[in-house]
């Protein structure tokens, strides 16, 4: 199985992303590609090498974790939304060249944001902190998929706030 889950967060570009958003053309080119090749490429070259390993062993798992759509397209969350769209983009493709094999994909999203992922600035106010998920909440859905209940279940894109295994059981 191949969990992907590498990122940087958008402190790495904007330190206070929240609070003083940066439209897209102030967003430096190098930390655009920073956090691009990390999410995103760092997906198709983690899958690309895994995934002839699992075809040639007749089994594989893979789920690329991504984010909500809302988070895709919010103000100043260049490069961060536009590297996780284009994770999703290319978890469907996976899946679709995938398609009848042995291997399945999918991409599993939190439901909103975590409190241990980088992303939240130090100054974040306690109202908003009190709303963020425990980054435990993608472990039930991560071990699910890695079980024999969820052999068939392949190409889709599932909430982990809403995890429920029965609705996506083959």
């Amino acid at each position: 199985m191949l969990v992907n889950n590498a990122g940087i967060g958008m402190r790495t570009v904007n330190p206070h992303f929240l609070s003083d958003p940066l439209p897209f053309w102030q967003v430096p080119a190098a930390g655009f590609r920073d956090i691009v090749d990390t999410k995103l490429v760092g997906c198709f070259l983690m899958a690309r090498a895994a995934v002839p390993l699992m075809l040639e062993q007749g089994n594989g798992r893979v789920v690329n974790i991504s984010m909500s759509e809302q988070t895709m397209v919010r103000r100043g969350f260049t490069p961060y939304g536009p590297a996780g769209a284009g994770v999703e983009a290319l978890s469907r493709v996976m899946a679709a060249d995938l398609a009848g094999s042995c291997v399945a994909v999918n991409t599993l999203l939190p439901g909103g944001q975590g409190t241990l992922t980088g992303m939240v600035p130090d100054d974040v106010s306690d109202d908003i902190r009190c709303r963020l998920q425990d980054p435990t909440i993608m472990g039930p859905p991560i071990v699910w998929l890695a079980s024999k209940e969820a052999v068939g279940v392949h190409g889709q894109r599932i909430i982990a706030a809403e995890f429920d295994p029965s609705e996506l059981a083959v």
